[in-house]
C-alpha cells in the first residue's frame, strides 16, 4: 500500500507543531517570569514561579528540567500525530 505524499507531509508537519508548541510556551513563560524578577517589587514572586515551573518541568525529566520539557514535547507530538492519523478515518465514515 503506497501512502500519499500529502498525507505523510501532513503527519510531520502536525507531530513537529504538536511537539514545539510546549516547549515554546514553557520557554515563554519561564521568559515572562525572569523578565519579570528584574522588577523590584516582583522578584521574589517571580524567582518563586521560576523555582515551581523549573520543579514541574523536572519532575517529567527525571530531575532535569530540559529533559522535562523534551518529555512532554515527546508525548505532544505522538498525541499530534495520533490525532492526525484519525482525521482520513473520520471523514472516510461520513461519505
Amino acid at each position: 500500500m503506497r501512502l500519499p505524499r500529502h498525507w505523510l507531509l501532513s503527519l510531520s508537519l502536525s507531530a513537529f507543531f504538536s511537539f514545539t508548541i510546549p516547549i515554546i510556551a514553557s520557554a515563554a513563560i519561564l521568559l515572562a517570569l525572569w523578565i519579570l524578577s528584574c522588577i523590584p517589587l516582583c522578584q521574589a514572586i517571580a524567582e518563586t514561579n521560576i523555582q515551581r515551573v523549573l520543579a514541574f518541568l523536572a519532575t517529567f525529566g527525571t530531575g532535569d528540567p530540559v529533559a522535562g520539557s523534551l518529555t512532554i514535547g515527546c508525548a505532544w507530538g505522538f498525541v499530534g500525530g495520533l490525532f492526525d492519523l484519525c482525521t482520513p478515518y473520520r471523514y472516510q465514515l461520513s461519505k
